[in-house]
């Protein structure tokens, strides 16, 4: 049999650095542990719009739907902004999203130990904190139509249409109820039923899916902006919170500075099985380009590290070498290793992005 098949979209600012850092890793699993992948690099973002003209090439687009996992780096930078709408660089990301009907994000929220004194919440609200939101990734306001900048009566007017059928969520309700069959089976569920038809309709639609094959996991509905105070106030109270994809958008990032730094955070995007039963799957860092230090070695490749390690459990069923790349990470922050961005006072220097890379590298070895 081939190799699994991964295509790895560096992209711009920090991308090429923190993905350099998932190269050793891959290259440690096939040398050291016999699990070999079948590598391929092209560009996105900026850097597709550089030398394409456009943020995603369409051999670029095909690519990524042939292989089985797609790991993206970051996209965007300041050198963009002034671009016509349809050829920003995250347009790309949309793109890759979209037509590869990524309609599952999962974004955990987990705070390691040695960083929970980093989180805004006392330490004793976030320790052990360990929470899965699942976001609807490819409808919603994102992409309903009509939207636009119209004229009106003399002036302008912006339109952004929410939108979702009962298939789009119940599709991702499935995918949070089956995460959850594998965690501490509960779900909360999150809308804005009280003053929008379409929280209306994803309520009575995640209920429904819930009573006809997941009674067994523990249900809740709560409105968004409640929820959004119920995670800075109480949030080991949640397992799996699934919502929608402008609620998961704002959540997420809510749940994702809980933990301390963004650099520490992965994320899977994930589609409908594939003929070999694989999803489709793309994983990035939460974190974005952050062009101000790009190129300086200072950017913390631990969440792309860590989406690497998702890669290995949702999309090639290696659960068992994904807990071993997660608690070599845990080690090497427990020993009091530090990137600029998790630095505190009386902390050691800071060691670089490739040598962070390395520290996790004996952290594997010496888990062998």
């Amino acid at each position: 049999m081939s190799n699994p098949s991964i295509l790895i979209l560096a992209g711009d600012g920090i991308g090429p650095e923190v993905m350099a850092e998932v190269r050793k890793i891959t290259d440690w699993f096939g040398e050291r542990r016999g699990l070999r992948f079948d590598v391929s690099e092209d560009l996105v973002g900026g850097a597709a719009y550089d030398v394409h003209g456009v943020p995603l090439a369409d051999a670029t687009m095909k690519k990524a739907q042939a292989v089985d996992a797609v790991l993206l780096g970051a996209v965007g930078g300041p050198q963009y902004d002034d671009l016509d709408f349809a050829v920003k660089p995250e347009r790309g990301l949309l793109r890759l999203r979209k037509e590869m009907d990524l309609f599952a994000n999962l974004r955990p929220a987990q705070c390691f130990d040695a960083l929970a004194d980093f989180s805004s919440l006392k330490r004793e609200v976030v320790a052990g904190l360990d929470i899965m939101i699942v976001r609807e990734l490819t409808s919603g306001v994102y992409f309903g139509e009509p939207r636009g900048i119209f004229e009106e009566k003399g002036e302008r007017v912006g339109i952004n249409t929410q939108r979702y059928t009962e298939g789009e969520i119940e599709r991702v309700a499935r995918a949070a109820f089956e995460l959850a069959r594998k965690r501490q089976g509960r779900v909360c569920s999150m809308e804005k039923a009280n003053v929008m038809e379409s929280g209306i309709l994803w309520r009575e639609v995640v209920q429904a899916v819930h009573d006809a094959d997941y009674p067994d996991i523990a249900l809740s509905h709560m409105y968004a902006d409640n929820g959004a105070m119920q995670l800075v106030r109480q949030p080991r109270q949640f397992d799996v919170i699934v919502t929608d994809n402008l609620f998961g958008d704002l959540l997420s990032d809510v749940a994702a500075m809980l933990t301390g730094s963004l650099g520490m955070l992965p994320s899977a995007s994930l589609g409908a099985p594939m003929e070999n039963g694989r999803p489709r799957a793309l994983y990035e860092p939460v974190h974005g380009s952050a062009p101000d230090i790009a190129g300086q070695g200072k950017a913390n490749p631990c969440a792309c590290i860590l989406s690497f390690a998702m890669a290995l459990r949702y999309s090639f069923n290696e659960g068992t070498e994904a807990d071993r790349l997660e608690r070599a990470v845990e080690k090497v922050l427990a020993d009091g290793v530090r990137t600029p961005d998790l630095m505190q006072a009386g902390d050691r220097a800071p060691v670089s992005t490739s040598e962070m890379g390395d520290a996790v590298i004996r952290a594997l070895d010496a888990g062998l």
